[in-house]
């Protein structure tokens, strides 16, 4: 075990994880995935559709999303009696979008070859004129495994108030398609937010059960274009929830497990990725939906002072063999 924290990061530092055939690369700035594949004879197969140098990423591609993940709407929001007002920093609309700390850089607090731990902090002093008087400690750790790669994170109220707190992240996936509309995909949810034109939730839980949005066996992606955030998750005994992306020619099917900390999950087919439109699927977990500060039933987190809120998603992959 070591710990390298660098003396100045930059968008373009990387760490490469491996174990066996697979690799994952992480970049202390932001705390992103950048790629995550595996090492054939002679290529690569993308599992997380990435990039290489911070200047290549599109569309939010790896993002750690905290201390809210998707929309604010309009960037307000009421806590405990109080309002407040984040950034509008959002191009679609004016509203608050994925949190603070995916573009800063983070501190390598532990590093194995198959492991590494990224820690960062939002201190109340720096954010409370941007609309987020909260104290919090947050590290993520990202590890390859036989079973395929996992994602954890934990954050800890370092202040002396009760804190909102939303956690989401934001890999896209690929199955080999030249066009995600090539591929299947599984959701097991019963619900979705409704959306207004600006892309920020109206406050309303829309049913997918036996309509176009009902995807909770496998069904093609087709033409459809997925911006969706899904509620009404259904859990496995174990209180997971997998939803699942997969290549119907040859079998291939990337499974994304999250734990019960995730209550949420937006798929997003990249639609708006000027540079290659509809490449990947993003699946995002996300302990509280879009806008949940503004409805702490989707989710929202009662951070206690001193008190750490903990979670993980694993991402496995199957080769289809058999598969017909």
């Amino acid at each position: 075990m070591s710990s390298k924290p660098l003396q100045t990061v930059t968008p373009d530092n990387e760490l490469i994880l491996s174990h066996d055939r697979q690799r994952a690369v992480v970049s202390p700035w932001g705390a992103a995935l950048r790629r995550y594949f595996v090492m054939e004879s002679s290529s690569e197969s993308d599992i997380v559709w990435g990039y290489a140098g911070g200047g290549n990423k599109k569309g939010g591609q790896g993002d750690v999303l905290i201390p809210f993940p998707g929309r604010i709407k309009e960037g307000r929001y009421a806590f405990d009696g109080r309002s407040y007002q984040l950034e509008r920093n959002d191009k679609e609309g004016p509203n608050a979008i994925h949190g603070f700390v995916r573009n800063m850089p983070w501190t390598v607090r532990e590093q194995q070859p198959d492991r590494v731990e990224l820690e960062t902090a939002v201190d109340a002093t720096d954010y409370a004129a941007r609309g987020y008087p909260f104290s919090l400690n947050i590290r993520v750790t990202y590890r390859l495994a036989s079973a395929g790669l996992s994602c954890g994170f934990s954050v800890r109220n370092a202040g002396a108030r009760v804190a909102p707190v939303g956690v989401g992240f934001h890999p896209y996936f690929t199955v080999g398609t030249a066009a995600i509309d090539e591929a299947e995909l599984r959701i097991p949810a019963g619900g979705y937010l409704q959306f207004d034109d600006r892309l920020a939730p109206t406050g309303r839980i829309l049913s997918a059960t036996g309509g176009e949005w009902d995807y909770r066996t496998f069904a093609p992606i087709g033409s459809r274009h997925f911006n969706h955030c899904y509620l009404e998750l259904e859990r496995d005994s174990d209180g997971s929830c997998t939803v699942s992306l997969r290549n119907p020619g040859n079998g291939l099917t990337i499974d994304v497990v999250m734990d019960g900390s995730f209550s949420a999950v937006v798929l997003y087919t990249g639609d708006a990725i000027a540079e290659a439109p509809r490449r990947a699927l993003a699946i995002e977990p996300m302990t509280c939906a879009s806008d949940g500060f503004n409805h702490p039933e989707w989710g929202l987190k009662r951070l206690a002072p001193g008190d750490t809120f903990a979670g993980r998603f694993d991402v496995r992959v199957s080769t289809g063999v058999g598969h017909r």
